[in-house]
């Protein structure tokens, strides 16, 4: 008896002691995904006061560390849906990016026509989608991404300018069917790229601009001249056996995306009326 008292613990046992050491400390704590963003005592108040459109999905966390407490062991036991004990204070995650959540909740119909102006004038480059002449593809759709400028950096006018050669597929496209539309992406700015917000996210604004694709008039020239050069001056460059000319987009239907919660439909008036907002 003696001897079975004195003999050291067995290789399992001291194994489960050993990792039972480790785990302990992480006891009321949950995994996280390290790429998510945290939740300010701001945004917390506006999440609670937003309209259906607005809505957030519940997928931010704490991204200051890989490990965030989570509710007491209690909770996920027979008590779980007892309330909080009274007087429990309610931890507050460190701040988010300035300008995460910086959409207005209030008056956002109002501003949008400005915040598509603003992409309108602040894109160098689109993407335009035709619908297809060439003989392999015919009728379907077609896109292809090209420089664009809707006036000089001090005169916006919301009219996409294009420079183009008569030897590009677009534009056998456009000699068939002029309707065409124009995507431009927030993300070419700065706000998607500080605040790490993927291009795909839909708080990263886009713009759809939908129209007829027409030459431009003699009389608009110098004036598109201006445009397209003064935002891509190597164009002034580019070889003249290619016989460019200029072209623009007779705007008909106006859509942003700029939150959860589908697509705007801003009227002509009020995006031609519109000045340049920042999103």
């Amino acid at each position: 008896m003696s001897r079975r008292r004195g003999r050291r613990p067995g290789p399992r046992l001291s194994w489960l002691l050993w990792c039972g050491a480790l785990l302990s400390p992480a006891a009321g704590y949950v995994i996280v995904s390290s790429v998510s963003w945290a939740v300010t005592n701001e945004v917390d108040e506006e999440l609670d006061g937003a309209s259906t459109e607005e809505a957030l999905p519940a997928l931010l966390g704490d991204s200051g560390s890989l490990w965030q407490r989570s509710f007491p062991a209690s909770a996920h036991k027979e008590d779980a849906h007892l309330p909080p004990p009274e007087g429990a204070a309610r931890a507050r995650p460190p701040p988010a990016p300035p300008g995460m959540f910086s959409y207005p909740r209030e008056g956002g119909a109002r501003l949008r026509p400005g915040i598509a102006r603003f992409l309108a004038h602040a894109s160098a480059w689109g993407c335009l989608a035709t619908v297809s002449a060439h003989e392999k593809i015919p009728g379907l759709p077609f896109g292809t991404c090209l420089p664009i400028s809707d006036g000089p950096f001090d005169n916006s006018t919301g009219i996409p300018f294009f420079y183009v050669t008569p030897k590009d597929l677009l534009v056998a496209d456009l000699m068939k069917n002029p309707m065409a539309s124009l995507l431009l992406p927030e993300s070419e700015g700065e706000f998607c790229r500080k605040n790490i917000v993927d291009p795909e996210d839909p708080r990263c604004a886009r713009l759809a601009l939908t129209g007829q694709m027409v030459a431009v008039s003699p009389e608009e020239v110098e004036f598109a001249k201006q445009a397209m050069f003064s935002r891509h001056p190597v164009m002034r460059k580019w070889p003249r056996p290619y016989e460019w000319f200029f072209m623009k987009m007779k705007i008909e239907h106006i859509w942003l995306q700029k939150w959860y919660g589908g697509v705007a439909d801003i009227s002509r008036e009020e995006y031609f009326r519109a000045v340049p907002r920042k999103a």
